[in-house]
C-alpha cells in the first residue's frame, strides 16, 4: 500500500512530484495581471494568448532541462520522483480564452501529515492545474490511510474586481509544515483569509494548530519569504514579514536574505533532510552561510524557473516525508 505523510518541511524527503513545464496565458490585457512576481524578461514577454511551448521555445527548453536536471540529483539522493501528467489538448481547448497551466506543482496541493487537500487558486488560469495531478492522486493518496479533500470552488468575481473575488483561496506556496504547527502567508496576491479560516476548521479536529502570516503584497507566496531548513534553523526575508517572525519561529536562528534576495526567490529552496539542502547558484553566499552551519548544500541553476517566479518549492510537492 502507498504512504502518504509530510511531518514538516526538512525531515527526510523520499516521495516527491515534480513540475511540469505547461503553461498558456490568459487573453485579458497584461494590466490586468499580477506580474509583480515574474522576471523582468518573462513579464515584458507576456503577451494575452501565448503559450509556453509555441511562442517562448527557448524559456520552455530551458524550465524542461532545469525540472529534468532537478529530478536526477533528487533520485541521486534516493527519492523517488514522480510527475503530473502532460495537459491534453482537449483541456487546453476548454480552457482558451482563460488561460491554463501545469508549471508549478506546490500550490494546487497542500499535504499536511496524511492529509492531501486540493487547494483554490486565485489566478483563473491556475484554477485547474490540480487536473494533471488527479492521476497521481489516484494511485497514490486514494489507496492509502490517507484523507484526500478538496477546499470549496471559488466565487465567481464581479467584473472587474481587481480582488478576483472571495474565493476562497488556498495555495500551497502559502503553507507551512512544522509538526503539528502550520504557517499560512497572505499577501493578497494568492491566499486569502477565507482560505486560512476553511483550513485552520478543517484542521483543528486533526490536532493542528494555523498561525496567519501576512506578507508585503510584493511576495506572492509564504515561501518566497520564508523557509524552514531544519529544526531551529531559517532563511528569512523580515522585511517580506509584516509582523515579523512568526511567534512559533523567533527562538530559531536565521540566515538572513534582503528583499530583492527573497523576490528572486532565495528562501525557496528545499531540505532534502534536517542535512541537505537544495539551492540555486545564484544563493551561493546562502548555501556558505548554511555550510558553515553544518549543512550540506547542493545546487541546481533553476534560473528560467525562477523568471517564472518559483523555485526549488515551488516546482515540487512531497507526498512522503519522515524521520
Amino acid at each position: 500500500m502507498p504512504e502518504v505523510r509530510v511531518d514538516d518541511e526538512f525531515a527526510t524527503l523520499r516521495t516527491v512530484i515534480v513540475s511540469r513545464s505547461e503553461l498558456g496565458l490568459p487573453d485579458t490585457p497584461p494590466e490586468t495581471w499580477d506580474t509583480d512576481f515574474l522576471g523582468p524578461d518573462v513579464a515584458r514577454a507576456a503577451t494575452p494568448g501565448a503559450d509556453l511551448d509555441r511562442d517562448l521555445p527557448d524559456l520552455a527548453r530551458a524550465l524542461r532541462r532545469e525540472r529534468g536536471e532537478l529530478s536526477a540529483l533528487l533520485e541521486s539522493h534516493g527519492v523517488e520522483v514522480l510527475h503530473p501528467r502532460p495537459l491534453t489538448a482537449h483541456e487546453k481547448e476548454a480552457a482558451q480564452g482563460r488561460g491554463y497551466a501545469n508549471f508549478f506543482v506546490r500550490d494546487p496541493l497542500v499535504t499536511i501529515g496524511n492529509l492531501v487537500i486540493e487547494g483554490s487558486l486565485r489566478f483563473p488560469y491556475r484554477r485547474g492545474e490540480v487536473l494533471p495531478v488527479r492521476d497521481l492522486l489516484r494511485e497514490r493518496v486514494d489507496p492509502a490511510d490517507s484523507v484526500h479533500v478538496a477546499v470549496p470552488a471559488p466565487e465567481v468575481p464581479e467584473p472587474g474586481d481587481a480582488s478576483l473575488g472571495e474565493g476562497p483561496f488556498l495555495e500551497g506556496g502559502d503553507v507551512l509544515v512544522l509538526g503539528r504547527r502550520i504557517l499560512v502567508g497572505v499577501s493578497g496576491l494568492a491566499t486569502n483569509t477565507a482560505g486560512v479560516s476553511w483550513l485552520r476548521k478543517f484542521l483543528a479536529p486533526h490536532g493542528y494548530t494555523v498561525e496567519t502570516v501576512r506578507l508585503h503584497p510584493r511576495m506572492l507566496h509564504l515561501d518566497c519569504a520564508l523557509g524552514l531548513v531544519r529544526e531551529g534553523l531559517m532563511i528569512v526575508c523580515e522585511e517580506a514579514l509584516l509582523d515579523g517572525v512568526p511567534e512559533s519561529l523567533r527562538s530559531w536562528r536565521s540566515v538572513p536574505v534582503s528583499f530583492d534576495q527573497a523576490t528572486a526567490l532565495a528562501t525557496n529552496g528545499l531540505p532534502l533532510s534536517p542535512d541537505t539542502y537544495v539551492t540555486d547558484p545564484e544563493f551561493t553566499d546562502v548555501g556558505e552561510r548554511l555550510e558553515a552551519l553544518g549543512v550540506r548544500v547542493e545546487y541546481v541553476d533553476l534560473r528560467a524557473t525562477r523568471s517564472l517566479g518559483g523555485a526549488f518549492r515551488c516546482s515540487t510537492q512531497p507526498l512522503l516525508r519522515h524521520g
